[in-house]
């Protein structure tokens, strides 16, 4: 079996957040990006694991997301790859997200980057982290309805 590929539009999936939280709400987010950026991110050269979202003086903030420097332009013209961007949410959502994040076990986590039109759109999750007793019950009913599916595909052979 080979990697997983992302669907059609989306540049960069983030599938190691839905491994390791529980999202329980999904905003999407204009995000502003430089030059240089947009050209990286069209190539697909984006990262988002590890990376996270913060509200910050009523703005909310990506962090440690990592694009890529553009190779055709020179170095002087480049950005910095995991500079802070900010992201687009009408007021009421932000403080919305304020308001949940500062509950207890909340987090901002960025789950997948995809244009929609000519825009560059991020999606954002609301979530809350997972036990590993968790993740382990994920992994064993993925196996078991893998397992399913495998039966049912050689019944229907027979």
């Amino acid at each position: 079996m080979g990697v997983k590929q992302a669907p059609p539009g989306v540049v960069a999936d983030n599938r190691k957040a839905r491994h390791d939280y529980d999202i329980e709400e999904t905003y999407e987010a204009g995000i502003v990006l430089t030059g240089s950026e947009i050209k990286s991110v069209r190539a697909g050269r984006v990262n988002l694991r590890g990376s996270y979202a913060k509200v910050y003086n009523d703005e909310v903030y990506l962090y440690d997301a990592h694009i890529a420097p553009y190779e055709q332009s020179g170095t002087h013209f480049n950005h910095d790859p995991l500079r802070p961007r900010k992201l687009l949410l009408h007021r009421r959502e932000i403080s919305r997200l304020d308001g949940l994040v500062r509950q207890k076990g909340l987090t901002l986590v960025p789950l997948k980057l995809y244009f929609k039109g000519r825009r560059a759109k991020l999606e954002l999750g609301v979530a809350r982290g997972k036990k590993s007793y968790d993740k382990r019950e994920d992994i064993a009913r993925r196996e078991a309805q893998r397992d399913i599916d495998r039966a049912m595909k050689a019944r229907t052979r027979e």
